[in-house]
């Protein structure tokens, strides 16, 4: 395993959070938050149900109150076991009861709530019922840097991530490539990714040669060949957080123009990355980075945004995309990664998670970007 491990959050770390996420809720003009399992719930608490069923379980963010987390009676015991619970109140229902009257007592009947994105419909649609005067919002448009700006604990679990991503691509460079199944290859990553301390293994990117000109290609039965470009995106969760990176690599001598192509994405990566300090607004980074391609005279075929967030998810705010006026902020994290994608031919892709720092920025990947060719 790549590392040390990771120091498990405490119950004042929790605290801390749902204090300012109440605290941002007010600033925002909302009520308060209502926060269903998922990637919310385990940063705000560390709660994490074994099993997302009908049953409503929400945690209640309003300022000024303490943070109650309303739960169903038959999973309370291992609530009151999450690191975050000592941290707010339990308040639990039975079934044959009604959660949302036991919600609604919490909540102001007339006030605007952000809920998290992935709440059910059913209980969402359930609270208006109860209470009809209320009014909701996603927690994306309402919050959407919520959990942008990390603090050093988190900055360290991504850190340790990227470097095990890292480790595993110094392996993977060394396996046999051609005459081999995009799909074993994706299983040596799955394997190494776990074996440098990963606990998910979220994606293994593998795609070979015309494959890879689709992005987001799930590696399959094709058999890779020499003369094969292939672009690897693998990734998951260490700790709790994420890493995901790519690179690209070629099996036997490239072309002129593979290596052409590859140099200017490589290029491109590192005018993203230098585009990256305080106060930038984040469409910057994809326009340094896309301004290379487009004068290389591929533009056309640069066919996603520069880069998104990431956290206790892979893909989070804020988005490295045109449009986005937001600031960059020290402690926010990233994705760096133009490419360029040949309908019927090759694409190549290079990634590297980024930090801000108060200077500029912090690779959190570091392995090679040159044009690395495998047997």
């Amino acid at each position: 395993m790549t590392g040390s491990t990771p120091v498990p959050f405490t119950a004042d770390d929790y605290r801390a959070r749902m204090e300012r996420a109440a605290r941002a809720a007010a600033d925002a003009g909302l009520a308060g938050l209502l926060v269903a399992p998922g990637p919310d719930l385990v940063w705000l608490t560390g709660y994490a149900p074994t099993a997302v069923t009908e049953r409503l379980t929400l945690l209640v963010l309003a300022p000024g109150r303490d943070p109650v987390l309303v739960v169903p009676t038959l999973e309370a015991a291992d609530a009151a076991k999450a690191p975050g619970a000592s941290a707010l109140a339990l308040r639990d229902w039975t079934d044959g009861k009604d959660p949302y009257a036991v919600t609604a007592t919490l909540l102001d009947g007339s006030g605007r709530f952000g809920v998290s994105d992935n709440a059910w419909a059913m209980h969402l649609l359930g609270l208006q019922r109860t209470l009809p005067g209320t009014s909701y919002a996603a927690l994306t448009d309402a919050l959407p840097m919520l959990r942008a700006v990390k603090d050093a604990a988190e900055l360290e679990l991504l850190a340790a991530a990227g470097a095990a991503a890292d480790a595993t691509f110094e392996e993977i460079r060394e396996v046999r490539f051609g005459g081999r199944r995009e799909a074993e290859v994706a299983a040596d990553l799955d394997r190494l990714l776990r074996a440098h301390g990963h606990d998910v293994v979220d994606f293994t990117i593998v795609a070979s040669g015309p494959n890879g000109a689709d992005p987001h290609h799930e590696a399959g039965d094709r058999v890779i060949e020499t003369g094969d470009m292939v672009v690897l995106d693998f990734g998951g969760l260490l700790g709790g957080y994420g890493s995901d990176t790519s690179r690209t690599v070629h099996v036997g001598e490239p072309t002129d123009e593979e290596r052409r192509v590859h140099d200017l994405v490589r290029e491109a990566q590192a005018a993203g990355f230098r585009a990256v300090r305080p106060g930038v607004p984040c469409q910057e980074v994809d326009r340094a980075a896309r301004a290379v391609i487009e004068k290389g005279g591929y533009g056309e075929y640069f066919i996603h945004r520069t880069g998104h967030g990431i956290g206790v998810t892979t893909h989070e705010p804020p988005y490295m995309i045109e449009g986005e006026l937001r600031p960059l902020v020290p402690g926010m994290c990233f994705s760096v990664e133009p490419g360029i994608y040949l309908p019927g031919r090759f694409g190549v892709r290079i990634e590297d998670i980024v930090t801000v720092t108060e200077e500029g920025g912090r690779r959190l990947n570091d392995t090679a970007r040159e044009l690395v060719v495998v047997d």
